[in-house]
């Protein structure tokens, strides 16, 4: 079976930029460099493995169960699945409190 298409929408690719500023000025290019990998590395793999991660709990008590997650370290990378691809839509540091971030942008509240 062919995997999906994985697309990252703007505001996921935003997150990816800021994370790497962020960690580059705090930490190491190096650093950096391996995580923003990282992300990337797991975001292609759900192209295979779509249905591997978890509703995140503040969309859950929300009742809406469309959008999954992956975790990486701290990380949070939010995805929908709508076949033939699946659309990153957060790559977010999970230690904020993200309900209003994930109302305001997966369901423009």
């Amino acid at each position: 079976m062919a995997g999906f298409e994985v697309l990252l929408t703007r505001g996921a690719e935003r997150d990816l930029e800021d994370l790497y500023r962020y960690v580059e000025a705090s930490n190491s290019t190096g650093r950096a460099d391996a995580l923003l990998d990282q992300l990337l590395e797991q975001a292609e793999l759900l192209g295979e493995l779509s249905e591997r991660g978890h509703v995140p709990k503040e969309l859950e008590g929300l009742g809406i169960r469309d959008y999954r997650q992956v975790l990486v370290g701290p990380y949070r990378v939010i995805y929908r699945v709508l076949e033939p691809r699946v659309y990153v839509y957060l790559i977010v540091d999970g230690r904020r409190d993200l309900r209003s971030l994930l109302e305001r942008r997966l369901l423009g509240r």
